[in-house]
């Protein structure tokens, strides 16, 4: 597979790969990063709204709609990588909405809560720090979860509502509930 290619992995689109742009910071989740979580999702992806905050690559929110997941809000800031996601969801005929921003203005919008939030930011950006409890505690519906991916190296603190947390690679990664 290429360096800019992303496979999903499970669901209606198993199989197919999907191409990004080279930007620097962009690190599509690990599959078997992805196997875990969507694992650890079964139970709650069939007919959500999902929200994938800092989208990059699209790994996370692709995969939740090959899963089953009724739409998926893909935000990104970077210009290339927004047109890339676009490009990857009219390929895919997915119910995906394309938001190219930042993460905290799409927020300062006030959207309505979402059953699955998608916070991966990029590895070394302490603003997404600051987001963190804002997510959990306004933007999750009441059951929602939240998938939180960050560096073992230089962690987000944790929320005290962890439901599931495991490590691969350099990725510490979790699920909180709402």
């Amino acid at each position: 597979m290429a360096n800019n290619e992303v496979r999903i992995i499970g669901g209606q689109w198993r199989g197919r790969k999907l191409s990004f742009p080279d930007r620097a910071g962009l690190r599509p989740t690990l599959g078997r990063v992805r196997e875990t979580l969507f694992n650890w999702l079964a139970p709650v992806i069939h007919e959500a709204r999902c929200l994938d905050l800092y989208a990059g690559s699209g790994a996370l929110g692709f995969e939740a709609l090959s899963r089953g997941a009724a739409e998926v809000t893909f935000v990104e800031r970077d210009r290339k990588a927004a047109m890339a996601l676009r490009k990857n969801a009219e390929l895919l005929g997915g119910r995906a909405t394309v938001i190219h921003q930042t993460a905290a203005k799409y927020l300062a919008g006030d959207p309505a809560p979402f059953d699955v939030i998608l916070f991966d930011p990029p590895f070394a950006d302490e603003a997404a720090q600051a987001l963190l409890p804002e997510l959990l505690d306004r933007f999750l519906t009441g059951t929602g979860v939240l998938y939180l991916e960050t560096s073992k190296r230089n962690p987000l603190p944790l929320p005290e509502r962890v439901l599931k947390e495991s490590t691969a690679g350099d990725c510490r990664f979790a699920l909180y509930g709402g």
